[in-house]
């Protein structure tokens, strides 16, 4: 059945956002999380790559970890070499045939169903899978693997509807109308280690449009990754559809990319590596099929700016969880604030004084507020950056040291500089690591100003001001520097329907994940025109001879 005459027939169910568990004490959600934590610690599991629907065991395996007990093995994961890789894209060029044709209802009962399984009876593993091998505390994981995940798969759905909705208008004896075609090819989804989500989302969202896809997840998140696969075939995903790949990241996108048949690439990760892709397209674009899309959201250098009338209250707490949540490994995350000296005595007070209370430990411990980060190197990374702040003009207010005996442990950090050109106002450390600097109340509009100029970056930023008018200044001032712009709230937590992701600048392409713009990326559109009655002669009225004016 055609897409586009369906799109005019069939509603699907009205999305909403997933309720998120508080997991308080004495509630079933706990006891049920904790017994999944409990089971799935004691297990070590197989990982295989899976490619056409089936388990692959290439015996050359990588274990994976949990970041905040590193002497703890969770599971092994086969890695792919350059055939295992090749079997994948085939296995996607194959799959393309039969899916790309199927009706748009029927690929979206797929994660409709997935979304309830996930919302039901996949909940607590795929939390605790997150929890155990990616150091998410409990709330994090349940507002990423549980709650984000299940609104991008009903949301994309309203989405992909709505798109196909989307139809031309017709003149009298004409019929005009849109086909969005999924893209020829193979989407290669690269996926990162910070949000399940994302994870989820990236191979899936281009799959929901008809598209096939091999998916390489990050290294240090291969345990959520293969529960998720396991999920989908279970909600009837076919075989082939989506192709897990474990392996080195280098290696796999140089296989996918030097292949002609590269329809996309779905990518969230560093700027770095996104602008190696792209130059790696670039240099291939004679041999592609088609022109590659190319989709990512990539780094960020998050800030807090307040004015003198803000509430300090109000403003410490959106550092403290902007920054330090998640141990500050989100792409969101603030790392640089910038504060009048009016409100610097209390705010520092303040904030020193709950850092202090924050604890730091195993996941599984409910009463941590913050886990590992996610491997050595970025723990070695963060003690480098601390031994240079000590020895530059910068001060470490609090924190500034790590533990790295049972897990990579970095204590929340918040550092004070007074050189806008400093390393910890402009590098992105993705970690639990606060810069503030401090302004005179009267230069807030160069503030303004050089934060809009400073930074390479643009992807989420807050202001926290009681004046309206500040609030319309720091809009219109701060207008291309965050694709997510945040008025007296934190500059994290975007809901999948509520605020779509993403930045420009090099934060990524802005294309907005969990919105109808990232799904237009993986369709391409088709004009019909339907003629009910032809035209039987090329001559135009003003050829015709013998008007009275001649």
């Amino acid at each position: 059945m055609n897409s586009v005459a369906e799109a005019a027939n069939v509603r699907s169910p009205l999305p909403r956002n997933e309720p998120v568990h508080d997991y308080a004490p004495n509630s079933p959600e706990r006891s049920a999380l904790k017994a999944a934590l409990a089971q799935m610690s004691r297990e070590r599991v197989d990982l295989p790559l899976i490619i056409n629907g089936a388990d692959q065991r290439t015996g050359r395996c990588e274990a994976a970890v949990m970041p905040h007990r590193h002497g703890h093995v969770l599971g092994d994961a086969h890695l792919a070499s350059k055939s295992e890789v090749n079997a994948a894209i085939d296995a996607a060029a194959r799959a393309w045939h039969d899916w790309s044709k199927w009706p748009w209802t029927d690929r979206a009962a797929i994660f409709l169903k997935a979304a309830e399984m996930l919302s039901s009876s996949w909940r607590d593993r795929l939390n605790a899978a997150t929890m155990l091998g990616q150091s998410k505390t409990v709330h994090q994981a349940e507002i990423d693997s549980a709650a984000e995940l299940i609104d991008f798969w009903r949301f994309n759905v309203e989405f992909m509807r709505r798109l196909y909705e989307d139809q031309p208008i017709s003149a009298p004896g004409v019929w005009n109308r849109s086909d969005y075609r999924p893209l020829e090819g193979f989407v290669l989804a690269i996926t990162p280690f910070n949000f399940t989500a994302i994870a989820g989302n990236l191979p899936t969202a281009p799959a929901l449009m008809g598209n096939t896809v091999v998916w390489k997840p990050a290294a240090t998140a291969k345990y959520s990754a293969q529960l998720i696969m396991q999920l989908l075939k279970e909600a009837g995903l076919p075989n082939g559809v989506i192709n897990l790949v474990y392996g080195d990241g280098a290696e796999v996108a140089e296989i996918a990319l030097a292949d002609r048949r590269l329809a996309g690439v779905h990518f969230t990760g560093s700027t770095q590596v996104f602008n190696s892709i792209v130059r790696t397209v670039g240099s291939n674009v004679d041999r592609y099929h088609n022109y590659p899309r190319l989709v990512g959201e990539t780094g960020g250098k998050n800030f807090i700016l307040a004015h003198g009338s803000a509430d300090v209250a109000a403003l410490a707490t959106a550092i403290i969880r902007g920054g330090y949540e998640y141990q500050g490994q989100k792409c969101s995350a603030a790392s640089r604030i910038f504060i009048p000296a009016s409100l610097w005595p209390s705010l520092k007070t303040v904030l020193c004084d709950e850092i202090a209370t924050i604890k730091v430990g195993d996941v599984a411990d409910f009463g941590n507020f913050m886990g590992a980060v996610i491997d050595e190197r970025a723990w070695r990374k963060h003690m480098r950056i601390f031994e240079e702040v000590k020895s530059s003009n910068a001060k470490i207010l609090t924190g500034g040291r790590g533990d790295d005996k049972t897990g990579y442990f970095v204590a929340p950090t918040l550092i004070e500089t007074d050189d806008l050109e400093s390393r910890v106002l402009r590098e992105e450390f993705f970690g639990p690591i606060v810069a503030a600097y401090v302004y005179r109340d009267s230069e807030f509009e160069s503030v303004l100003e050089k934060i809009d100029q400073s930074g390479t970056y643009g992807l989420t930023g807050a202001i926290f001001s009681t004046d309206r008018r500040i609030i319309g200044r720091a809009l219109h001032g701060l207008r291309s520097s965050a694709g997510n712009f945040y008025i007296n709230d934190k500059p994290t937590g975007a809901i999948v329907g509520q605020q779509p992701f993403g930045g420009a600048r090099m934060s990524g392409t802005n294309d907005k994940a969990g919105s109808i713009w990232n799904l237009i990326r993986w369709a391409s559109p088709r004009s019909i025109k339907e003629a009910f009655v032809p035209q039987k002669d090329y001559r135009y009225p003003y050829l015709s001879s013998g008007s009275a004016d001649d």
